[in-house]
């Protein structure tokens, strides 16, 4: 199972199990307030097990059905779209999803409360009056809330990276911290010509096209977002994840056939496939918590200057890809991938020179 699925079935994991606890708070929530003194009193057909199994059992199957919506296809087959067409899709699946629960539940509910048959006058009628009852009004009222709450929450979520805002909930990084990380800087080449040529707005759409269409290649081999700087992109790396089963590499050579793969949509769209060049090394940083109007997680240290450098050396060495021997050191690459040294080299601003080596399939 690769990361993404992974997180995908963990985000509805927890929209499943904060659904039911609400739908058993919303329960308890009706019965105190049902013997409050500012209500007549609950009904003859009443009684809490019943309500409980009700609240519960709706949030359980809005929480399947609706979570499975938003995460598999609202979150992923409208991330291209603008946001209202997300807005449009959760309201019109909110209200599929509450009528059919709402007929469901009132067709196990209804005989098993009322003990009648539906097929009966009675029973036709007491269903009916279930189905227009203002309790219904009130959970649906909420439950728009819930959802809507839920949606923004996975936006938030992928507007940090995954994980990264309960980081900032539980203060992770409110103080500084050591971590040794790997970094890959991705730059499109020929971006000041390819610039020119599309003009601004062109060209932010092909940035927009190439940054959607390699994500799904970050996250499956477990590489986090750090940031975007203009047309380049920085990746990121815990040195055990990173390592881990090459991912640092495969995750260059996996975006590189994914843009090959799209190149007609590209050429029909742009005229050109967008070509790239990478630049990796690993080290400590430092990371925390930075800003107060617009807060962000930032790693700061030397290996981040020296991996950019690297990426720059790409064009002077005529290669796509480079990366330090210290961290080629670390890896154990697989028959597939070919090593070759390119020496010790001069980077911008530095006066030590560096150990490189490019990596081909």
């Amino acid at each position: 199972m690769n990361r993404k699925l992974k997180i995908q079935l963990s985000k509805w994991a927890i929209i499943v199990i904060s659904w039911v606890i609400i739908g058993i708070f919303l329960a308890l929530y009706d019965h105190l307030a049902l013997l409050s003194d500012f209500s007549a009193g609950p009904t003859q057909h009443y009684s809490f097990t019943t309500s409980l199994l009700f609240h519960v059992s709706a949030a359980l199957i809005g929480s399947i059905l609706g979570g499975a919506w938003l995460i598999f296809y609202v979150n992923e087959k409208l991330r291209d779209k603008p946001y209202s067409h997300s807005i449009f899709a959760v309201i019109l699946s909110f209200i599929v999803i509450v009528l059919l629960i709402t007929i469901l539940l009132g067709l196990l509910f209804v005989p098993l409360v009322i003990g009648v048959e539906l097929g009966t006058p009675y029973g036709l009628s007491a269903f009916y009056s279930y189905i227009i009852d203002y309790n219904h009004i009130k959970n649906i009222m909420f439950w728009f809330f819930i959802t809507s709450l839920t949606q923004f929450m996975l936006s938030i979520n992928d507007k940090f990276g995954h994980g990264l805002l309960w980081n900032f909930i539980k203060g992770k990084y409110h103080s500084a911290r050591q971590e040794e990380r790997i970094f890959t800087f991705v730059d499109i080449r020929s971006s000041t010509t390819i610039a020119e040529s599309l003009g601004n707005e062109k060209y932010y759409e092909l940035l927009r096209d190439f940054f959607s269409d390699i994500t799904d290649d970050i996250i499956r081999n477990n590489g986090d977002i750090y940031q975007y700087v203009g047309d380049e992109i920085v990746i990121s790396w815990p040195v055990k994840r990173g390592l881990e089963h090459n991912s640092c590499i495969n995750c260059y050579f996996d975006m590189q056939q994914t843009i090959t793969s799209k190149g007609e949509k590209y050429k029909s769209k742009y005229g050109l496939i967008p070509e790239f060049k990478a630049g990796m090394h690993f080290g400590n940083v430092t990371a925390g918590e930075i800003g107060i109007i617009k807060r962000d997680i930032t790693f700061s240290g030397d290996v981040l200057n020296t991996a950019s450098r690297i990426q720059e050396m790409c064009n002077e060495l005529k290669v796509d890809l480079l990366i330090s021997n210290d961290l080629l050191d670390l890896m154990q690459l697989k028959s597939k991938f070919q090593s070759t040294e390119m020496g010790f080299l001069e980077l911008r601003g530095r006066h030590e020179k560096v150990s490189l080596s490019t990596i081909t399939l």
